[in-house]
């Protein structure tokens, strides 16, 4: 995939001038997709086009969506940016060595998923990612602005034009986000009916299944494997008690 095709996510951005700069930035690189997440401003205020100078067209042509999941609509790879710390397992990268898996399947759609201007990414919001990255900066004054944070990971991706060192796999090998979220909704639905989940912690024991599947990047064979056994687990407990003997 070349990087023309790359999504860049902002999630509810709130500043016109931010929104102008980063579609000025991603012009820059060669980057056009942008889709913006339940955006707090106009996308094509004044101040943004101000801002996007000669990128106009990266404003006036970006998707406006309600929900994180439908940005993602159809991507297999998500790389979300964080500035936190988090106790999860899956590890904060560099940038520098995380983004180039985006671009590493030609044609399998991807997203460069970043937050709000003032706090981030909220935990749900990253359980939509598969991997994370952290900007290195000074301890002294760690909080970098959104633009400039978008414009380095556009640079760190567009450096990058060697061929991975192995064949890509197969466009059909990973399942895409929104078909492993139809298994996250089946999967928390039956361990509610079970009792293994119960509704007033079902959010925080879900989000540990998905940071669990995320790491194994599955493919879609292996979804609707995963979903074959769902579905005899609810036919099995439905049909409990009237076998024949």
């Amino acid at each position: 995939m070349g990087l023309a095709e790359l999504r860049i996510v902002l999630v509810e951005p709130a500043g016109p001038l931010n929104v102008g700069s980063i579609a000025r930035v991603m012009k820059n690189f060669g980057l056009h997709n942008l889709v913006l997440v339940n955006p707090q401003c106009d996308p094509v205020a004044e101040e943004a086009l101000k801002m996007a100078v000669h990128a106009k067209e990266i404003l006036e042509s970006a998707v406006l969506v309600t929900t994180l999941p439908e940005a993602l609509q159809g991507c297999v790879r998500a790389i979300a940016t964080t500035a936190r710390v988090r106790d999860w397992e899956t590890p904060l990268e560099n940038p520098r060595t995380a983004l180039p898996w985006l671009l590493e399947s030609p044609s399998e759609p991807a997203a460069l998923i970043f937050g709000r201007e003032d706090r981030g990414l909220s935990n749900e919001e990253l359980n939509y990612a598969q991997r994370f990255v952290r900007i290195p900066s000074s301890e002294n004054y760690s909080s970098l602005n959104l633009a400039s944070a978008v414009g380095i990971c556009c640079y760190e991706l567009a450096q990058y034009t060697a061929p991975p060192t192995t064949p890509p796999p197969s466009p059909t090998e990973l399942a895409s986000l929104d078909i492993v979220e139809t298994y996250y909704q089946q999967l928390e639905s039956l361990l509610l009916d079970i009792g293994y989940l119960y509704p007033h912690t079902a959010t925080s024991r879900m989000a540990k299944f998905r940071q669990l599947y995320n790491r194994a990047h599955l493919q879609t064979k292996e979804v609707a494997m995963l979903r074959g056994i769902l579905r005899q687990i609810e036919w099995a407990l439905k049909n409990q008690g009237n076998e024949n003997f």
